[in-house]
């Protein structure tokens, strides 16, 4: 039975063959990962600069990356020198290198055998292995860290959601120039994001994909069941579960690259800040979701000048009105909005009743539509084009229904619930609503 056979092999098959391996053999066999690799976490063949596994989540990416750190620090005995000396680890944050890539279930730690397992220097944010090799924790919020450091290997996690991705990947480039052929591994569910394309693009990258029931064996029965009868066919579903890398809809009015081009990392002091509302007027799993969108704006004295920020995405979905009206309010009180808006030509009243419940002096305004949703989105996606508008922090799911959204409606799955909140705090700030009359006061509950 040969090398990534076991992972595809029947019980009966796979029982024969640990029944006749020596006792030693066995005691080895669970850190072999050729053995039990799937075909999608092996490192291809050629002579390539990066090798990108893109996948469903749970798909069992972690866990090849790890193996492949393995794979270029280890020699054959534990202290014979590997191929690599020097490795970066490099995740979104400090933390998320720590606690997944190498502490994680799926980890260097984990997947290492006795006596070949690196010690962790805490102090100073690094593996140091028997063989002497080296592997440096890297934060990609902080892309100046990787200034200077020199490398041999890289393994990249979740690139595809860095909110520094374009800066903190160029200064891993830089310093990838040790050895003979110095090698990086990216391993990210994939999203339309420039630095992500721009790689898979170039001569000398190489890819690997699988979807989420690739690794269904290693996953909860009811997980999947779960979430494939939730995000089943949808844009969301095809990109974290089938591992896709999603083009935008033709004729959208937003487009991903545009949206990448508009994302900040910083946040202004706001001369009006607004949660809309797109509420939802039933509840239950069923249910369209209720949008809940948060917005501010910086005025100037010429209108043109004007510039929003959308600030978090508070969407609830199969909520009571109860719910999503206190998921209002608290948004309302966490950033300090001066106002409340919400569409009312479905809930009526009942918009203002449920608000008033949880806060009875909650600033509020009602907005009646009086235009179809394409054509009130048109003019908000015209500020967009202008660079008036910017994103803050993951948005994800809002980005994929705007990125779905054409003047000829919606072409997605269900209501474009996070879009039309959008569009009214939009408005609000920039279009209808303008500057306040007096200085901005926090809404108290």
């Amino acid at each position: 039975m040969g090398a990534v056979s076991l992972a595809c092999a029947a019980p009966e098959e796979l029982t024969r063959f640990l029944d006749g391996l020596p006792e030693k053999v066995l005691a080895a066999l669970p850190y072999m990962f050729e053995f039990w690799a799937l075909e999608h976490q092996m490192p291809p063949d050629g002579n390539w600069r990066s090798w990108v596994i893109l996948g469903g989540r749970g798909a069992g990416k972690t866990r090849a990356g790890a193996e492949w750190v393995r794979s270029m620090v280890e020699g054959d005995m534990p202290l014979d020198e590997g191929r690599a000396r020097r490795v970066a680890l490099v995740g979104e944050t400090f933390d998320q290198v720590r606690d997944v890539m190498v502490f994680g279930d799926s980890g260097i730690i984990a997947c290492s055998p006795p006596d070949r397992r690196p010690d962790w220097q805490a102090t100073r944010r690094r593996l140091v292995w028997p063989n002497g090799a080296i592997a440096e924790c890297h934060s990609a919020s902080s892309p100046e860290g990787l200034r200077g450091p020199q490398f041999d290997a890289a393994w990249v996690d979740e690139l595809a959601k860095w909110h520094k991705a374009q800066e903190a990947w160029d200064m891993l480039q830089f310093g990838l120039r040790l050895g003979d052929h110095p090698q990086q591994v990216v391993t990210t569910t994939p999203r339309n994001v420039h630095v992500l394309k721009q790689i898979l693009d170039a001569s000398s990258t190489v890819t690997t994909s699988a979807p989420t029931e690739a690794n269904a064996a290693y996953l909860a029965e009811n997980f999947l069941e779960e979430v494939r009868n939730r995000y089943g066919g949808t844009r969301l579903g095809r990109q974290e579960l089938d591992g896709e890398m999603l083009e935008d809809v033709e004729g959208a009015l937003w487009q991903s690259a545009m949206l990448e081009e508009l994302r900040t990392d910083v946040l202004p002091t706001f001369d009006r800040i607004v949660v809309a509302v797109d509420p939802a007027v039933t509840s239950g799993k069923s249910a369209d979701a209720c949008g809940i969108v948060v917005a501010g704006v910086v005025y100037a004295e010429n209108p043109r000048d004007w510039q929003a920020t959308v600030i978090e995405d508070a969407t609830l979905r199969g909520a009571s009105p109860r719910g999503w009206a206190r998921q209002v309010i608290d948004m309302a009180e966490k950033h300090g909005a001066d106002r409340v808006v919400a569409e009312v030509n479905q809930g009526g009243d009942l918009v203002e009743e449920m608000l008033r419940q949880e806060s009875a002096m909650v600033p509020y305004k009602a907005l009646h539509a009086k235009n179809g949703k394409s054509a009130r989105a048109e003019p908000v996606a015209a500020l967009y084009e202008q660079g008036r508008v910017q994103h803050f922090g993951d948005l994800s799911e809002l980005e994929d229904e705007m990125c779905q959204f054409t003047p000829g409606g919606f072409a997605g799955n269900g209501s474009p619930d996070r879009v039309d909140a959008l569009v009214w705090a939009v408005t609000e700030l920039m279009i209808q609503g303008g500057p306040p009359v007096q200085p901005r006061m926090r809404l108290m509950g």
